[in-house]
């Protein structure tokens, strides 16, 4: 028999399972990409896997639930498991770690972005069967490594941790202060994804805006050239890559700070998606002071009526948060009526939840569950009518429309997403059969579509 086929048939397996963020989900690439360099093989299952390792969430309570819960299946499946992610930095009710605490048994935990403290543990209780220096990663985009995500699109987190105390959030605690990647190896990162074939390359942080404050905006270098370590600099030079390539660059957690104007003309140029993903959260004043939110909210209104000035296709999307300790009924309606202004195309909202180690919770006037509950359904309704209205606009318009779904070729139609829609949190375009005959839909390309009606959050579109 070949050797390395032997090789390959005897490795050591390993099952994996990545709870959380798109942040989070980078985390378990970058272990994934580790392990198979090093010649373990990762599987979906906990029967049959040498041990198994947790990617677990904790920023909220049903997260830590869900997260505790899978550890526990994990426990009872296989019995060898090790912990990692952001539940993994949580301390219990005794200052021990909780993790350890309801599941004394696990092999190792470990907190955030913690690859090579992963991979030590790995190695003590799994010992590894190649060297990672001599070894091909199957399935791989090069530097980039493996991505969880379907082959044509991939997150690229520019930075870690983050120099905000927001009282409701506990992230800092777990994941630390902002820590900016050098801009030299993102760039070289993306250019293994847009040469893979990613056709969407989605920018993620906790602060993206903040990118390269930690460092004082440092000069970095890319293919020889001189580049500042700041957003706008990044964000151009990303642009550039993707255009070559056909593909698209989107902006999330975007801050709304002064520096993020400069991005509106990049934009409007093409060089990336005219959308932004600006965690608004609240649009009080007192209440944003409450929050300890970085900005004010009284010049949002402002913000976007010169950002669609500069850029009249650009897409919002945001989050809030209703029902936080405090909120009075007036403050509440103040929301609704920036809602209603502000116009913004795509928003989430969450109940606010206690979060254990969040300072929020000290605040006087936590509300009742109920009232939160109920203020969040008030704000859906609102978001919705306007989603919608945004929505009824674009029928008769024709859009570049990105391919996710298209079994039989597309024959029967399909499922898409415009510059408008971000994968998972927005809405989709559903795409009608093809009037002409030898037209074909292919995932992970590209097509033109002309938009024939709505259908709650998403469009119909007929391609050609």
């Amino acid at each position: 028999m070949n050797h390395a086929i032997a090789q390959r048939a005897e490795a050591p397996k390993v099952g994996f399972v990545s709870l959380g963020c798109a942040k989070a989900l980078t985390d378990s690439e970058l272990i994934l990409t580790q392990l198979n360099a090093e010649g373990y093989q990762t599987v979906k299952t906990f029967q049959g896997a040498d041990l198994v390792i947790v990617n677990t969430c904790g920023f909220i309570d049903d997260a830590v639930k869900e997260s505790l819960e899978a550890i526990g299946e994990a426990l009872a499946e296989n019995g060898r498991v090790i912990v990692t992610g952001c539940l993994g930095a949580k301390a219990g009710a005794d200052g021990g770690n909780l993790v350890r605490q309801l599941h004394p048994s696990v092999l190792a935990v470990t907190g955030p972005q913690a690859t090579q403290q992963v991979m030590d543990a790995v190695h003590a209780h799994l010992p590894r069967p190649n060297d990672p220096f001599q070894d091909l990663v199957p399935n791989a985009f090069g530097i980039a490594g493996i991505k969880l995500t379907p082959r044509h699109y991939a997150y690229i987190k520019i930075s870690e941790g983050c120099n905000h105390r927001c009282s409701f959030c506990i992230i800092p605690s777990m994941r630390g202060d902002l820590v900016s990647r050098p801009i030299g190896d993102l760039l070289r990162e993306a250019q293994a994804l847009f040469d893979g074939g990613v056709k969407e390359l989605l920018v993620i942080s906790q602060d993206t805006s903040a990118y390269g404050v930690d460092i004082k905006y440092r000069t970095g270098f890319w293919n020889g050239k001189p580049i500042k370590t700041r957003l706008p600099e990044l964000v151009q030079a990303l642009g550039e890559l993707a255009q070559g390539f056909g593909a698209w660059v989107r902006l999330h957690y975007v801050y709304p700070y002064p520096s993020v104007d400069e991005l509106l003309p990049l934009m409007a140029a093409g060089l990336v998606l005219p959308y932004l993903d600006v965690p608004f959260q609240h649009s009080h004043p007192e209440l944003l002071k409450r929050m300890k939110r970085p900005a004010s909210g009284e010049k949002n209104l402002e913000r976007l009526q010169h950002w669609r000035q500069m850029c009249p296709e650009i897409v919002v999307r945001s989050t809030f948060i209703a029902g936080f300790p405090g909120e009075t009924e007036a403050e509440f309606a103040h929301l609704l009526d920036f809602m209603r202004e502000a116009n913004i195309d795509r928003a989430g909202c969450f109940a606010y939840s206690p979060v254990s180690g969040a300072a929020a919770n000290a605040l006087p006037g936590m509300l009742p569950e109920a009232l939160r509950q109920e203020r969040r359904d008030r704000f859906m309704a609102v978001a919705e009518q306007v989603s919608a209205a945004k929505l009824q606009r674009r029928v008769g318009s024709i859009l570049q429309v990105l391919v996710d779904s298209a079994p039989g070729l597309g024959k029967k139609g399909g499922l898409g997403r415009s510059y408008a829609d971000a994968p998972e949190i927005d809405g989709i375009v559903k795409l009608l059969p093809p009037e002409k005959i030898s037209k074909t839909l292919k995932v992970g390309e590209f097509t033109k579509a002309r938009v024939v009606g709505t259908l709650g959050h998403d469009l119909v579109a007929l391609p050609f």
